[in-house]
């Protein structure tokens, strides 16, 4: 019979989360093992930010996440806060800047973060190993028992760090779920988050306009977000969208304000102003010209603004500032930055990430119900919840 190795904590996942928890655990005198299933650790936080890493937000608070209880994040995000990391980083000389909207970038490659993340285990005499394909994971007395490649590892804590199914060609799958529903905790339906949507119908019109970009306002249920959208081949992305998407429910509609900041009359003004231009030269005054000559189309609005009555004008700049999208769908997990949904926060402390009924069982990172904003607050989700059960083992 093989010998069983023992440790304190068995990570079962090598990507952000999982990588962070082990090296704080380690450094605080835990034995820990990290299983990963791919070829190597990291591999989401290598395509990143555009392959430099939005490793965090200055900005990140609970307001910007989403969970069935949006109180669930409060505790680890003030624990460990983005200054925190922003400190680690420093500390092991990574370069960085701040782009808008507080979202933080190495200056050189995503690959910093990872060897950091590798450093901070190593620091921690953090076992890990890839390649791990895992047989069983059990309940043995007051631990736990995992089955890898033939090896059986042993534990008095086991840390659910493998994510969700968004972007299954980096290995990404449902293990987490279908190991909590093993262990008796409840999923929130998984749904893909910061995707983009497809359009169908009247909206098959702005597909000619695929690669065409615009800042505007994206609006969806009750929330709202001023960046860029893009339209593509097959319905529309860009920050904006990917945003509103977290958001977007099936049926409902998307609504986009192309022209944000404008009052109710501006077209009526702009008549007054500039009566020999027409409608499309203003627009494109404001926006690409391929989209102003879209959205006057979709208007049935041409010629001269001195020549179109104040009604139709003020019918316009309603319909501008509130133009209403419904989406067919998503491009699914495929395409999905992040999985929203989950393992249920009612399931877990919200101090130690810790299962309520099955002591000694963590869940940290993308695996639980709370998903972040598009901008780094993902990755501070990382790092915080899986700071709280490190910190608790």
């Amino acid at each position: 019979m093989s010998s069983v190795e023992t440790f304190d904590a068995i990570v079962l996942g090598g990507g952000a989360a999982g990588l962070f928890h082990a090296g704080v655990a380690g450094q605080r005198g835990a034995r820990v093992l990290v299983l990963e299933k791919a070829d190597r650790v990291g591999k989401k936080i290598l395509i990143s930010g555009g392959g430099r890493c939005n490793f965090t937000n200055l900005g990140a608070g609970p307001a910007n996440y989403l969970s069935a209880n949006p109180h669930f994040a409060k505790s680890a995000l003030a624990r460990y806060k983005p200054r925190d990391f922003l400190d680690l980083v420093e500390r092991h000389g990574i370069a960085w800047h701040e782009k808008t909207l507080g979202q933080l970038f190495c200056d050189g490659s995503s690959r910093q973060i990872v060897d950091m993340l590798l450093a901070e285990c190593t620091g921690g005499d953090v076992n890990i190993l890839t390649r791990q394909d895992i047989a069983s994971v059990d309940r043995q007395g007051d631990g736990f028992e995992v089955v890898a490649n033939g090896t059986t590892f042993a534990s008095r804590a086991l840390v659910i760090a493998s994510g969700g199914p968004s972007i299954p060609k980096m290995g990404a799958s449902d293990f987490a779920y279908r190991l909590a529903r093993q262990f008796g905790l409840k999923v929130v339906e998984p749904r893909p988050a910061l995707v983009p949507l497809t359009l169908g119908g009247e909206d098959l019109l702005f597909r000619d306009l695929s690669g065409v970009s615009a800042p505007v306002d994206a609006r969806a249920g009750k929330s709202s977000f001023r960046e860029a959208a893009l339209f593509t081949h097959r319905g529309l992305s860009g920050p904006a969208i990917l945003q509103a998407s977290s958001y977007w429910k099936h049926g409902e509609t998307v609504g986009i304000d192309f022209v944000s900041g404008k009052n109710a009359d501006w077209l009526l003004e702009a008549k007054r102003d500039r009566p020999k231009a027409t409608m499309v030269s203003v627009l494109s005054d404001i926006l690409p010209n391929r989209l102003a000559e879209a959205l006057c189309e979709k208007l049935g609005l041409s010629g001269e603004l001195g020549q179109l009555s104040d009604k139709a004008l003020r019918e316009a700049a309603q319909r501008l500032s509130n133009w209403s999208f419904r989406p067919t769908g998503t491009e699914g997990f495929a395409k999905a930055e992040v999985t929203a949904g989950g393992i249920s926060t009612a399931e877990l402390s919200s101090q130690t990430m810790e299962a309520r009924k099955v002591p000694g069982l963590y869940v940290i990172g993308e695996a639980v119900d709370v998903t972040g904003w598009l901008g780094g607050y993902n990755f501070q989700w990382a790092w915080a919840s899986g700071d709280a059960a490190a910190r608790a083992l």
